[in-house]
Parts: structure tokens; C-alpha cells; sequence
């Protein structure tokens, strides 16, 4: 649109606080033309970000500081310490020393958090976990800044602002919060169809994870090993965790939220103090830079992934979170993270999202810690003495002594003097980089859908189901007709029964598919048709692992059983139970009509975790119904216990009765069928513990009958 041309501004104009920017050209906060918005300025196609960028610094910069304390985005979290174990000596791909030797431990801290919601949001907001590990190398920090998704929405660190201001709550009224379901974020995603592949994984159940310690971390962006010789190879991220991938339903994520919005907090610091530590194991996809154009992808593009049948993943150690923070401000608010906090044998590549990010953070932390000495803060201190001469700042805390505090200097005997690479001197990969100055998205970086459509044909019917669903509902609240056809039209470029399927729950009866589906991130002279996505392109039709359903882990460590149980129960039944239940690593909580203790039929007492009327089945992972006539008595004159079950059965979790409690289960509206799938009759305990191990019974198809 052609804006109306500056007029010379009056006086009293200049001390307006309001803006309407309908119909104006868009410009800097000089009152500068802005010609590109979409672009970060870069070497060539393919190359680094430049420093002069001055648009995309301003940008950036009053986007960073937009908030005071909390964080802009990540700002709900929790986090833990522990340590990284590596499982060999890996010098032969990179001369990180924490990953120098077999056995050899490193401190870590580690926070998990969600994207879009304030401090005080739920846990379980449909939305992207952050997952980053500080390691205390020897050689300084490394951080290791990711996500539990291995792609982004966007492609360059220009767009972030744009995508954040989409996605949080509506300027105009502050509403919804930690929530995507509305107008700004889909009109947004409709335009930029560089974000469907993460939209794929948004509105999959890897949005929703039962557990911190039960959801993959991925590093997102492809970065660089390099080892005593010199060698580079690219290399990908991945957390795996040890009690497999694991997720929520919706209808369980909106009511958790209701019952305990720290759901995920409170798991993580209580698995902790039981002494189940949860654990990940550290892999990486390695590819040589003689095949970095062998891909039908580009490496250098966030919103691909190689899928792991291209390039397996090879573990190099694990991970244990074994001690919570003594003061969640000190250490887990505080805590400071940075891509570019890195040690010698990691590099970055030319990533246009990861070279914003190597900007944005440290700009960041400027303002949310107040000033550039966060660094002094005893979480975000090194283990390895620091040596150099930045001076005073707010806050400074260092004591420097000596006439010094430049370089070079005869003063104080030329100290600190600079390292060699044999004393562990940090140098960058010798790449070599040529191009134009320009603002441009490489040819490369053009193919939106096809790692899309991957993604949703790998995942089973039931985990579709959910997709479909989502979107449904995301989409459901969107008030805008045009922006839900537009967003159902882009769909059909993914898979077209998935697009006919979410506009059958908006009752949208004719599917206009764009006839090119144009990418609206291109400059203002530039050939739109220029950023019109290319035709899918892969060869791989599905990718297994990209399944949450593909690794569901061993065993029941981590998770909770709910016992309902009341006065009367048998007594030996309750404590086998119990005792197998926490041999195997999990634990579990008794649920009676009232709070306070129970008395059992033999006559000892057992403390109540809950009443019914103090939580829901959606807190737990299956339920067991113990053997007692008085217990099953009073369990079936509370109409909340015959809703726990059924609320257990409709999502799809196993419930175990034994002797008298099935008198409890025939008045469920699940004892309707009579070959009930998941239900388990009169087991005992290492019967029970493994049926329950996988989780979840996807094959009971009459869950969704079940009122609620």
C-alpha cells in the first residue's frame, strides 16, 4: 500500500502518545523510510548477518527491552541442577572438554519453561517448552539454548517481534493469555506459510507433555563441532528422554489447568525430592561439509529438520537433574542463558534466526537484570576464574586490583594476556565468506510444506485425531471468517483430508485453496512471485521417530497412581500396592471421600493425599480401586468417585479394579461395555504396574462416549 507522504509535524504533535498507522509507510524510530522489513541484511544469500544492520538492531533492541523483570517471552519456568555425564572420549568431532572423556561430569542447571504466557500462566498452555542447559565447563559456560520442538516458525530473526507481538495476548484488551487461539496470532501464520511445519507441531500432543522429564529437547538451529585439527562438521541437538515422550489430551491440559496450574512445576520439584531423577541422554546428528547441500532442505534453514533416517542420532552422554534451586528468584529467575555462550569445539553457522538470537539475548538480559554484570549473579558465574578488563556497571561486584584495565598494557606486566588455541584460546571456524550486501531469503529456504506434510503423515490416527482437533479449536475461536478460510486454504498445501476435516468443525462448506500460497515476508521492490513457496520436494513419505508414540520409554518411573480408597479398605492389598508402585519408581496418592486418614479393615491408618473434592483423575496417570466391602460402600455413595473413573476411562487411562470395587465400577458409564479396554480386574501389583507401563489405551474406542 503507497503511504501518504510526511507532512511537517506541528509542535504540539510531537508530544502525542497515540499512533494510528492506517494507510502510512512504515519507518524507523528516526522517522527513517523502512524499505525491507523481512530481512536481516547478510553477506550473500546464504551469509552472516551483518553488524551495520542498524534496522534490524533497532528492531531488536526495543523489542528486548519491552518488558521489566520478566522475561518477554519464557517467562513462566522452572528449573533444576545436576550434571552431564559424558559416555566417551568424542575428540575426534570436537575438542569441547566436557565431552573429552569417558565418565567425565559437569555441573549443569537446567530450565524449562513455555513461550508465550506471563509468569503466573498454567503449565499446560497448548505451547511451545523452552529446554536450556547451562554447562559449568572448565572452559567457561556453554549453554545450550532449545526447544522441545526441533523447528521454529520463522526463518529470520527479523520476523521474532512480529511473531511474538502476534502471538501474545491482543494489544487492545490484554486478552487471551498464554493462549494462540485468537485473530492476531492466525493472521499472522496464514500470511507466513514458512511457519506450517511448526504449526504441525504445535498442534500436535508435543505441545501438551504429561512431564518436563518426559518431553525431547532439540537445539533447533544447526551449529557447528570443530576439533584440535581444525575439522568442522555441522551437528543437531537432541535431548532424549530416559522415561520416553509423553503427552496430555487437551481436555485434560484445560482442566489441569484449573486444578493445579503448576502441574509441571510441582512434578518436576517433587519427582526431585522422591529421588526419581529425571534423566536425558545428549545425541547429535553429524553431517560432513562436503554433504551440506546434499539435502533437499537447506541446513542453514530453523524451520527443517533432517529426519533421523537420513542421519541417526548418536548419543554422547546423559543428563541427571538431581538437586532443586534453594531460591527460585536467586537461581531459576535469574539464570541468564545465551546461544552464543559457547567453549572451544562448538561454532555457529549462517543461520538467519540463530544470528539474530547471538544479538538479542545478551541485549536482553541488559534490562531484565539490570545492567551488563549479570554475569556476577552466582548462578550465571563460571566455574573457571574470569580474567579482563570490563570495568564498573551497575551492580559490578568484581574487585579489580592493579593499575590495568586495557590492552595492551606494560602497567600490569601486559595482564591478562591473550590465549593461545593450545591454552584453550577460543578461535572461530575459518569460513570463508563472500557476497553483496542484501536483503534476501535464499532460493533454498523456499520449500514450506513438504517437511510439513512429513511430519503429519508420521504421526498415528490417534495423534491426527489431535491435530485435527486443535486446529479446530485454535481456529474455533478465531472471529475473523477471512483469516479461517485463509488459514483452512493454506492447509490443503499440507494434506487435504486434514484441511477438510478441521473446516468440517468450523462449518466452513467450500475450501478456497489459494492458488499460490504467497509468502508475505518479501521486500517492497522485490517480485512478490519471488517468495511464492516451491513444490514439495522430499522423498521421505514418513519419519518414525517424529511419533511421540515412537518412544514411549520402560517401565512407570515418574508417573502418579491414584488409590481411591476410604475407610474400611483391606489393608494388605493398599500397602503391596503401594510398595510395587514405589519399588518401580512411581508414586502414589490415596483419594478418600474426606481429607485427614483413613482406617483400614485390619485396623491401621493411612494418611489421605486428596478428597475427591480436592482434585480431579486429570492429575494422575491410572487409577486403582483397592479391595474393601465398607471402602467400596462409601466410595459409591460419592457420585465424584464414579466420575473420577469415568473421567480416567474417557482419557483413555488404565484403571485397575479389585474384589469389592467392582460393585464401584458398575455404576460408571463405562461399565457399559462389556469388553472394556484397559480395565483390569482383580490384578496384582506387577501385573498391574505392567499393563499400565504404555501409558495410555489409544485403542478404547467408545472414550469419547463417556459424558463427562
Amino acid at each position: 500500500m503507497k503511504g501518504k507522504k510526511p507532512e511537517n509535524a506541528k509542535t504540539d504533535d510531537l508530544h502525542m502518545n497515540t499512533e494510528d498507522s492506517s494507510g502510512e509507510v512504515m519507518s524507523n524510530n528516526q522517522g527513517l523510510r523502512v524499505n525491507d522489513d523481512q530481512n536481516s541484511l547478510t553477506a550473500g544469500d546464504r551469509g552472516p548477518t551483518l553488524l551495520e544492520d542498524f534496522h534490524f538492531r533497532e528492531k531488536m533492541t526495543h523489542f528486548d527491552h519491552e518488558r521489566i523483570p520478566e522475561r518477554v517471552v519464557h517467562a513462566r519456568g522452572e528449573a533444576a541442577h545436576g550434571f552431564f555425564e559424558s559416555y566417551g572420549d568424542f575428540s575426534s568431532i570436537t575438542k569441547a572438554g566436557f565431552l573429552g572423556e569417558k565418565g567425565k561430569k559437569t555441573p549443569v542447571f537446567t530450565r524449562f519453561s513455555t513461550v508465550a504466557g506471563f509468569k503466573g500462566s498454567s503449565d499446560l498452555a497448548r505451547d511451545v517448552r523452552g529446554f536450556a542447559v547451562k554447562f559449568y565447563t572448565e572452559e567457561g559456560n556453554y549453554d545450550l539454548v532449545g526447544n522441545n520442538m526441533p523447528v521454529f516458525f520463522i526463518q529470520d530473526a527479523m520476523k521474532f517481534p512480529d511473531l511474538i507481538h502476534a502471538v501474545k495476548p491482543e494489544q487492545d484488551n490484554e486478552i487471551p493469555q498464554a493462549a494462540s487461539a485468537h485473530d492476531t496470532f492466525w493472521d499472522f501464520i496464514s500470511l507466513i506459510p514458512e511457519s506450517m511445519h511448526m504449526i504441525m507441531w504445535v498442534m500436535s500432543d508435543r505441545a501438551l507433555p504429561r512431564s518436563l522429564s518426559m518431553m525431547e529437547g532439540f537445539g533447533v538451529h544447526t551449529y557447528r563441532f570443530i576439533n584440535k585439527e581444525g575439522k568442522s562438521v555441522f551437528v543437531k541437538f537432541h535431548w532424549k528422554p530416559k522415561l520416553g515422550t509423553h503427552s496430555v489430551i487437551w481436555e485434560e491440559a484445560q482442566k489441569i489447568s484449573g486444578q493445579d496450574p503448576d502441574f509441571h512445576r510441582r512434578d518436576l520439584w517433587e519427582s526431585i525430592e522422591n529421588g526419581n531423577f529425571p534423566e536425558w541422554e545428549l545425541g547429535v546428528q553429524l553431517v560432513e561439509e562436503k554433504d551440506e547441500h546434499k539435502f533437499d532442505f537447506d541446513l542453514l534453514d530453523p524451520t527443517k529438520l533432517i529426519p533421523e533416517e537420513l542421519v541417526p542420532v548418536k548419543i554422547l552422554g546423559k543428563m541427571v537433574l538431581n538437586r532443586n534451586p534453594d531460591n527460585f528468584f536467586a537461581e531459576t529467575e535469574q539464570v541468564a542463558f545465551h546461544p552464543g555462550h559457547v567453549v572451544p569445539g562448538i561454532d555457529f553457522t549462517n543461520d538467519p534466526l540463530l544470528q539474530g538470537r547471538l544479538f538479542s539475548y545478551t541485549d536482553t538480559q541488559l534490562t531484565r537484570l539490570g545492567g551488563p554484570n549479570f554475569a556476577e549473579i552466582p548462578i550465571n558465574r563460571p566455574i573457571t576464574p574470569v580474567h579482563n578488563n570490563q570495568r564498573g556497571g551497575s551492580m559490578r561486584q568484581t574487585i579489580n586490583k592493579g593499575k590495568g584495565g586495557y590492552n595492551p598494557n606494560k602497567a600490569s606486566g601486559g595482564c591478562p594476556f591473550q590465549a593461545s588455541m593450545a591454552d584453550g584460546g577460543y578461535v572461530s571456524h575459518h569460513e570463508k565468506i563472500e557476497g553483496h550486501k542484501i536483503r534476501n531469503r535464499s532460493k533454498s529456504f523456499m520449500d514450506h510444506f513438504s517437511q510439513a506434510t512429513l511430519f503429519y503423515n508420521s504421526q498415528t490416527k490417534v495423534e491426527q485425531k489431535h491435530i485435527i482437533q486443535a486446529l479446530q479449536f485454535e481456529l474455533g475461536k478465531v472471529k475473523s471468517e477471512a483469516i479461517r478460510n485463509r488459514m483452512v486454504g493454506m492447509l490443503t498445501y499440507v494434506d487435504q483430508t486434514l484441511a477438510e476435516e478441521v473446516a468440517k468443525g468450523l462449518g466452513i462448506r467450500e475450501i478456497q485453496k489459494p492458488e499460490a500460497p504467497l509468502n508475505h515476508s518479501y521486500p517492497a521492490d522485490s517480485d512478490p512471485s519471488d517468495y511464492q513457496p516451491t513444490e514439495s520436494k522430499t522423498k521421505l513419505k514418513k519419519s518414525e521417530k517424529l511419533s511421540l508414540l515412537a518412544s514411549p520409554g520402560k517401565g512407570i518411573q515418574g508417573r502418579i497412581i491414584a488409590i481411591l480408597a476410604d475407610d474400611g479398605v483391606d489393608e494388605t492389598s493398599i500397602k503391596a500396592f503401594q510398595r510395587a508402585i514405589k519399588d518401580a519408581g512411581a508414586d502414589s496418592k490415596i483419594i478418600s471421600t474426606h481429607s485427614g486418614s483413613i482406617t483400614a479393615s485390619e485396623g491401621g491408618s493411612f494418611t489421605v493425599d486428596h478428597s475427591l473434592m480436592t482434585t480431579a483423575s486429570v492429575l494422575f496417570d491410572a487409577v486403582l480401586v483397592i479391595d474393601g466391602s465398607k471402602s467400596t460402600k462409601s466410595l459409591k455413595n460419592d457420585s465424584l468417585a464414579i466420575r473420577f473413573i469415568d473421567e480416567a476411562y474417557r482419557h483413555y487411562k488404565f484403571i485397575g479394579i479389585n474384589g469389592t470395587g467392582e460393585n464401584l465400577w458398575d455404576l460408571t458409564y463405562a461399565s457399559k461395555n462389556k469388553l472394556p479396554k484397559g480395565v483390569l480386574f482383580n490384578k496384582d501389583p506387577k501385573s498391574f504396574i505392567e499393563s499400565i507401563s504404555s501409558h495410555r489405551v489409544w485403542e478404547r474406542e467408545d472414550a469419547d462416549q463417556i459424558p463427562v
